[in-house]
Formats: C-alpha cells, sequence, structure tokens
C-alpha cells in the first residue's frame, strides 16, 4: 500500500470528482462506469483509491467524502490530506462481483506504470484481449515504455484491442500488426475471425480482414515452427551437456584401462548427493549466502566422487585388469551396494535441491520459446569442464602419462611411466567429472538413489559412437544424440525415439567400428 500512495504523490493532480463521486454513492452500475472513467483518464493517482476499494479500505460518508482507512490511519482520497478523526457516518463501500472484476482489470492496467519491468510485461501480456476501454492506458503506457518486450507486449496488446473496434480499418490494422507476433495466442484469436456461426456468416465481416488475418496465421505458424526447432535444439544441446558430463568421465576410464565401469551411473549419483549436502550445510550455517551454495558444491562434487572412484580402482578395479566379465559384474555389485548405501543414509526418497535465485527463469526468444536459465547454465558448465579436461590432457604431465598409456601400455611402462599411478588418478578425474555431472543433474530434477540408473546405457552409447578414448568424439557423439533424440521424441514418442537411436548406433557401429573418431597409436596400428 505504501508503495502506492508514493506513485500517487508522484504522480498526484486533479482527479475526476464526478467518478470519485458515483464511486462514493452511486450503486453498482455508476461504480463500475466510474472505474472506467479513471482508467480511460489513465491517470495513475486513482491508483490508490481503485486498489484500496479492491481491499476494503474504501470508506464514504453520506456527503460523498471519500477516505482511505489502514491500520496507519486514515487520509482524504482526493487530497491524500491525513484526517485527525474518522467522521462516524463514514462507512465501509461494499461491492459485487461484477465490480471486483472491472477493478482486476483496472488493476493489471495500472500496473503498466509500475517500476519492476516483470510486472508491466506480466499486466501488457494479460491485456492482449483486454476491453477496449483500457486502451487509452495501453497507449499512455507505449509513449514512455523503454523495455523493448514491454513495448512488444503492450503493442499485442492494442492491437488486440483494436479488433474489437466497429472500424474495419482499424480492425484491418490491428491484424496487420499481429502478423508479427510469434504467439500461439495470436494465432488463436485471428482464427477466431475466419469461424462461421450457425447460419453460415464469418464471425469478421469485412473480406479484406478476413484475407489478411489468413495471411497472418500463415507468417505466425511459420515463426511458430521456427520456434518449435529452435527449442528442440536448444533442449538437444542441453541433453546433450548433460550425457557430456556422464560420458567424459567414462570415455575417460573406458579409453584409459579398457575397464567396463558398471558404477560410472553411481558416481552421478554421489555428486548429486554431495550437492545436496552443501545445500544443507547453507541452509543451517549460511543463510544468507545461500545462493552461493552451488559455487561450493561444484569442487565438492569433484573431490568426494573423485576420492571415492579413486578407492574403488584400488580396491577392486587394479586386481582385475585384463578379466571384463569380472570386471563388469564387479562394478555391477558395487553400483548395488552404493545405491543401498544412500537410501540408509538420505532415505528411499527423492531429496530436492533447489535452484539459486539467478537459475531460476528463463529468457524468451523467438516470441514464444523460453530459455530456462538452469538449462544455459548447465550448457555453459559443461563447456567449461570439457576445455578443462581437455587442458588436463594436454597441458599436464598426467595427461601426458595417460595419453601414452591410452596408446601403448607396455612401452609406457617400459619408459617409466607409473601405470599403477596413472590408471589411479585416471580414475578419480573420471570419476570426479561424473560428480561434476551429478551437480549438474540436481539443477534439473530431483536427486535419488537411481538417479545414475537412466545414464550409463547412455553414456555408454555415446562413448562407443564417439571412440574409445577419444574426447572430441564423445563431445560429437553427446550432442549429435542429444539433438537427435529431441527431435525424435516429439513423433515417436521417448521410448521409440532411444530404440532408433540404438538401432542407429549398432548400424554405425558396424560399418565403422572404431566410432566417430578412431584410437591412434603402436598398440592400435600394430
Amino acid at each position: 500500500m505504501a508503495v502506492l500512495f508514493a506513485v500517487w504523490l508522484g504522480n498526484a493532480h486533479a482527479l475526476d470528482t464526478t467518478a470519485l463521486q458515483n464511486l462514493a454513492t452511486g450503486d453498482n452500475d455508476a461504480r463500475i462506469a466510474a472505474i472506467e472513467a479513471l482508467v480511460v483518464a489513465g491517470d495513475v493517482a486513482a491508483l490508490p483509491v481503485i486498489q484500496a476499494l479492491q481491499d476494503g479500505a474504501l470508506q464514504a460518508t453520506p456527503a460523498g467524502q471519500l477516505l482511505i482507512v489502514t491500520e496507519a490511519g486514515a487520509t482524504d482520497a482526493v487530497t491524500n490530506q491525513p484526517l485527525a478523526n474518522i467522521p462516524k457516518d463514514a462507512a465501509r463501500i461494499t461491492i459485487n462481483n461484477r465490480v471486483r472484476r472491472a477493478l482486476d482489470a483496472a488493476l493489471v492496467a495500472f500496473k503498466l506504470f509500475s517500476p519492476d519491468s516483470t510486472k508491466r510485461l506480466e499486466a501488457a501480456q494479460q491485456l492482449s484481449e483486454g476491453d477496449p476501454i483500457l486502451l487509452p492506458l495501453v497507449q499512455k503506457a507505449l509513449t514512455s515504455e523503454k523495455d523493448p518486450a514491454v513495448r512488444a507486449a503492450l503493442e499485442l496488446a492494442q492491437s488486440g484491442m483494436a479488433l474489437q473496434s466497429d472500424d474495419s480499418k482499424q480492425r484491418l490494422a490491428a491484424v496487420q500488426s499481429l502478423a508479427n507476433s510469434a504467439q500461439e495466442a495470436t494465432k488463436t484469436r485471428l482464427l477466431k475471425l475466419l469461424e462461421k456461426d450457425g447460419a453460415g456468416q464469418f464471425a469478421e465481416p469485412d473480406a479484406n480482414v478476413r484475407a489478411a488475418a489468413a495471411k497472418a496465421i500463415a507468417a505466425i505458424e511459420q515463426r511458430l515452427k521456427i520456434a518449435e526447432y529452435a527449442g528442440h535444439v536448444f533442449t538437444g544441446i542441453s541433453l546433450g551437456s548433460i550425457l557430456l558430463l556422464a560420458a567424459l568421465g567414462l570415455a575417460i576410464v573406458y579409453g584409459l584401462m579398457g575397464v567396463i565401469n558398471m558404477a560410472h551411473g553411481e558416481l552421478l549419483m554421489i555428486g548429486a548427493y554431495a550437492t545436496y549436502v552443501v545445500q544443507n550445510l547453507f541452509k543451517t550455517h549460511l543463510p544468507q549466502y545461500l545462493d552461493l551454495y552451488l559455487i561450493a558444491a561444484v569442487p565438492v562434487a569433484f573431490g568426494v566422487a573423485a576420492l571415492v572412484g579413486m578407492a574403488l580402482e584400488r580396491g577392486v578395479i587394479r586386481h582385475l585388469y585384463g578379466r571384463p566379465l569380472e570386471t563388469l559384474l564387479a562394478t555391477w555389485g558395487i553400483s548395488l551396494i552404493l545405491i543401498q548405501l544412500m537410501r540408509t543414509v538420505f532415505g528411499a526418497q527423492n531429496v530436492e535441491v533447489a535452484n539459486p535465485s539467478w537459475m531460476t527463469g528463463g529468457v524468451t526468444v523467438l516470441g514464444s520459446l523460453v530459455l530456462p536459465y538452469n538449462r544455459i547454465v548447465i550448457i555453459v558448465f559443461a563447456m567449461l569442464v570439457l576445455c578443462l579436461v581437455w587442458l588436463a590432457f594436454t597441458r599436464t604431465r598426467l595427461g601426458l602419462h595417460m595419453r601414452a598409456v591410452t596408446q601403448n601400455r607396455a612401452m609406457a611402462d617400459c619408459m617409466g611411466i607409473p601405470t599403477g599411478r596413472t590408471d589411479m588418478l585416471a580414475f578419480g578425474l573420471g570419476a570426479g567429472v561424473a560428480g561434476l555431472g551429478g551437480c549438474a543433474l540436481s539443477q534439473i530434477g530431483n536427486v535419488g538413489p537411481e538417479l545414475g540408473q537412466g545414464y550409463i546405457v547412455d553414456s555408454f552409447m555415446v562413448v562407443v559412437l564417439g571412440g574409445v578414448g577419444q574426447i572430441a568424439g564423445t563431445v560429437y557423439a553427446a550432442l549429435g544424440l542429444g539433438v537427435m533424440n529431441k527431435f525424435l521424441e516429439p513423433y515417436w514418442g521417448a521410448v521409440l525415439a532411444k530404440i532408433m537411436l540404438l538401432v542407429f548406433i549398432i548400424l554405425f557401429i558396424q560399418k565403422r567400428p572404431q566410432g566417430l573418431f578412431a584410437a591412434k597409436g603402436r598398440a592400435v596400428e600394430g
């Protein structure tokens, strides 16, 4: 309420006294007419009066004096002067549902002058099919609006209101203006103009307006189709980024040691639960910095998953090198142990990891396509992790050792490279990257003990398609499969789309067993 009074004071000038008198003493029809008159005048000084009437804080005396009565005291609704005493004959103005609906529309219209651009945009979108009586207020808002998104919404609202005009020229101009829209709601509204009643008469009597409406509908459908394809590409890249984070660590381990690690999905799960624990610690001990918990969770998720991975390699896998079946069974058993351990510690139910405030919401592009901030952040995060892994492979001593062992383990051992230690650190690096993938996954869904189970098969598909131990191949395969999956899902469904991708990979591997990028080295070439 204080904000409304601040707006009032900043725009104070004479209000329509006749309209205020009707609010005070008129019947409900007169009050609705008074509300419409205040809106048509486009005077934001009337906002506190309308809000007070909606809140039940507007009182009137038999003489017609209007008062706004709140816990802080009473003020004269016309002069905004405080009153020492509330007149004894003042009574609260009661309204019916018709008046409330008129007040709702008026308050939405007055939000067009809010200092918050989000509220202005919301109001403009709500007015897209508003009463033409609000048109003067929309036009007034357009003269001062600087935000491009709000201006676009206001122009659409203005055109939508003009569609209800009795003048066919105004309706034609409105249709031509709406042709620039990319909203499904606009298309639906234009389609109504081409509908026929029971007698076969068009809803829009003017043939020129109908022709313009048909042309506008075709243009809007084309934009919607472009937005749909762009949405598939974006969600495909988003899914591909998640697959990349899940498969990158697996590509390192499988390429270096040839180990089929069935517990890799559980390393994702560990990273997600580590993020959940960090979030709770911030909630308990640093609530004022809660929005920063995700930044702190990234190194924690990496570290915890890397330690688990190294312990797994030292404790189990190093004893099973060269025995792929035993390794597969052992890691599968470890995955079941880790799942049960998480159920014991955190419970069988999923836990929620909330997005920080700076990752909530999204950006609207192409008129109707919303790109969520959390998905955008995950894509950027995946690219950053990819760059860091590439630098680790190409610019560090560990990376040199890992590449040497991948190409020819026996020769690397003869050259003095500690292959056992390299295996452990490589497994830790791969597990840590999987932990980062779990941290990212926690931002787009709930975290549960079976979180990693849904990604282990997809991760192996990415690694096999990209080429064993090939980071570039992993990137292309992850993004490619992600985009293909999102284009197939709308037509075939999620299950059939995945089956088709699996068939494609099988056929591809039949023709090119080494994957997109073949491994190089003396051991391979020999």
